[in-house]
């Protein structure tokens, strides 16, 4: 499986990658051996995914995820915590 991830920085940033193990990844993040960009805006929270069958799939849609906004990117985080209460 294959993901594409949005974290929220602690400066309340946001921060976009892809990967197959998700858990590794975010605590790789937090331990500063991810991104550059994340390792002085610890800690991070993830606050969005989505799941690929496919590296190329996950690496097209985090492409299309960074050209975003900050809002476009809030809305899509929103919605998911959306749809994930409702199924509860």
């Amino acid at each position: 499986m294959n993901y594409i991830y949005i974290l929220e920085c602690v400066d309340g940033s946001y921060y976009t990658g892809w990967t197959n193990n998700l858990e590794k990844r975010v605590c790789d993040h937090n331990e500063k051996r991810g991104a550059k960009y994340t390792r002085g805006r610890t800690p991070v929270k993830l606050v969005y995914y989505e799941t690929f069958d496919t590296k190329s799939e996950a690496m097209k849609r985090e492409a299309e995820i960074k050209k975003m906004d900050r809002r476009k990117k809030r809305a899509l985080i929103e919605k998911q915590n959306k749809e994930i209460y409702e199924n509860n």
